[in-house]
């Protein structure tokens, strides 16, 4: 309709709602299609707050695909536009993007980064980027091998905003159970996961569904219950299709085990 319309402001917000789609699909690589014609849109229309917004979102999906270098040049680009603005807001999310590239580098440079976000989350007051902060300073954490010190940040995100943003809530709720398995305390990881697989069919959110059930194989086969563990990847790949065809490096790796399960 609004290219009907010839109203590119709306077609680029269009655009940018379906790259939104895409991406909690799972589907990054059709999401950056989709947000590099909605920036290409906001360029030509000059309002410099979504252009921001826009190169933000692109160097979050470029992380998403190994693209680092592209990611970096996209992100500063956007800090630049944030800082030039007066954007606190702004600056917090990308400050928290940068720190989420330097996790595959240099996870302590990748803390100081989140931890700017956080600073600046306090500030303004913002539960929802207090909640991203510490939920990525814990997965920052779990990439050092650090699971106390990531519990200690994924205890506190669910207690801020907990509910308000279900796609940080349950990312969250998976750095926990992560953390939680890595502890040996398999109970209340079993509690975590059950409760985030029952959030997520509620939602009817089938990829984060089959991220959790993926999180219970591995608390299965932690117990010994191998088989269990097994039936239960399986049942993952063959009833979430909607898995099938995205990035998640998950699918792969489930494939994987399986195989060699089978043939091991």
């Amino acid at each position: 309709m609004a290219r009907r319309l010839g109203d590119e402001a709306a077609e680029a917000i269009a655009l940018s709602d379906l790259a939104g789609l895409r991406r909690m699909q799972g589907r990054a690589g059709e999401a950056l299609v989709l947000t590099d014609q909605a920036l290409a849109r906001r360029r030509g229309l000059g309002v410099l707050p979504r252009v921001q917004r826009c190169l933000n979102n692109r160097g979050l999906l470029l992380e998403s695909l190994g693209r680092y270098a592209e990611c970096e040049t996209a992100l500063r680009e956007s800090l630049a536009l944030a800082r030039q603005a007066g954007d606190a807001d702004g600056e917090a999310v990308v400050h928290s993007n940068l720190g989420d590239l330097y996790e595959h580098s240099d996870p302590r440079a990748a803390i100081e980064w989140h931890e700017r976000s956080l600073v600046l989350g306090e500030a303004m007051g913002d539960s929802r980027v207090r909640e991203s902060g510490h939920r990525n300073i814990g997965y920052a954490h779990l990439t050092l091998g650090e699971p106390a010190g990531a519990l200690e940040h994924f205890d506190r995100a669910p207690s801020i905003s907990d509910g308000v943003d279900w796609r940080s809530g349950s990312q969250t709720r998976l750095g926990l159970v992560r953390a939680l398995r890595d502890l040996d305390r398999s109970e209340r990881a079993a509690r975590e996961c059950a409760l985030l697989l029952e959030r997520a069919e509620r939602r009817a959110d089938r990829y984060t569904a089959g991220l959790a059930r993926h999180q219970q194989g591995l608390l299965h086969r932690s117990a010994g219950r191998t088989e269990e563990t097994y039936e239960q990847w399986e049942l993952t790949l063959d009833e979430l299709d909607d898995l099938d065809g995205t990035d998640s490096p998950v699918v792969e790796e489930l494939r994987d085990l399986l195989l060699s399960h089978r043939f091991g």
